[in-house]
């Protein structure tokens, strides 16, 4: 029942009065097992967090996926700096001369933005060199680890029809509290209808806005991904001609063990424009499931990134006060 539990639980969880009742339903078992096997799973850093999944670029923010190359001696250190920062959601040592990886978010209203705030990073962390990589399109992002290994190795990746949607305080205070990991209860969403007083109908269908305007990905939940069984991740990265990125892009984001894949810029000292994230049980798995793409798509250029170490890995908080105290106090250095 684990397995298949998690399966479910990263696919889709319910946003209902009684989600981990609905769980137990689909898997024919009680909704106290289902309440039990959770906490367990929590206890056991199994299971990261389960709570709404959010489009930064919807909710208008600015991001990218940046590239710092530093010298090793300092590499902790510049770690420190770059975690610190609340737009930094994930940061990995890996192993090539580019070190140190992470994503980088700005507001809406920085007062910096982005180029500048990553400059900023640089100068603190003293970089040899950066690499900006933002997204040009986005072909798959969906972290769904293969728990029950019924999987199929491929999958069709669905593009859902989004609708216009302008953002209320409302819609902002239900953003601030879905993205918050909830407790492993009965009713876990009665404490945000407490908190905001609005009725569980108001919650639910502003949820559903929320989805159907895209702002919202899905609610799920996040695993840590080795203590979960998949040991080995790698970010491949690919050099493909511009009039084929899409065709490739669209090919590899079939593959199931691939759970982001973006089209984004190429550099003179960065020949790879396409990346895909892979995730495997086993280096070996995720070197075979490479190879496998490689020879399908006919691609002779290419490069796998393995992480050796987890800076920091955490979902990003909107509309935190922590963005503007951190500009305040850089700007009263400078």
């Amino acid at each position: 029942m684990q397995d298949e539990l998690l399966y479910e639980m990263q696919n889709a969880f319910p946003i209902s009065e009684r989600p981990f009742k609905e769980m137990a339903q689909r898997l024919e078992t009680t909704e106290e097992e289902v309440l039990k096997t959770v906490q367990r799973l929590k206890d056991e850093k199994i299971i990261r967090q389960t709570s709404a999944i959010f489009d930064t670029k919807r909710l208008g923010y600015r991001s990218s996926l940046v590239a710092f190359k530093v010298d090793e001696a300092n590499i902790d250190k510049a770690a420190e700096i770059i975690n610190a920062h609340p737009g930094v959601s994930h940061n990995y040592l890996r192993n090539h001369d580019y070190n140190i990886w992470f994503t980088m978010a700005v507001e809406p209203d920085s007062r910096f933005g982005l180029e500048k705030t990553i400059e900023i990073l640089k100068e603190q962390t003293g970089a040899e060199d950066a690499i900006i990589l933002p997204t040009l399109k986005m072909f798959k992002i969906k972290v769904q680890m293969d728990t029950t290994g019924k999987r199929a190795k491929k999958e069709k990746v669905k593009k859902a029809a989004h609708k216009e949607i302008e953002l209320t305080p409302e819609h902002i205070a239900v953003i601030k509290a879905l993205q918050k990991d909830i407790a492993v209860v009965a009713e876990p969403f009665k404490q945000i209808t407490q908190a905001l007083d609005i009725s569980y109908e108001r919650l639910f269908e502003i949820a559903h806005e929320l989805k159907s305007a895209g702002v919202m990905r899905r609610f799920a939940t996040i695993l840590n991904h080795r203590r979960a069984g998949f040991g080995a991740n790698a970010m491949s990265v690919w050099a493909v001609p511009e009039e084929k990125g899409e065709e490739i892009g669209r090919q590899l984001a079939e593959f199931s063990a691939v759970s982001h894949c973006y089209l984004r810029p190429s550099y003179p000292n960065w020949s790879y424009n396409l990346f895909a994230m892979v995730h495997a049980k086993t280096q070996e798995e995720c070197d075979a499931l490479i190879e496998e793409m490689a020879q399908e798509t006919g691609l002779k250029e290419y490069g796998k990134l393995y992480s050796t170490k987890e800076f920091k890995k955490q979902r990003l908080v909107y509309f935190d006060d922590a963005f503007k105290e951190w500009e305040e106090k850089v700007a009263s250095k400078r």
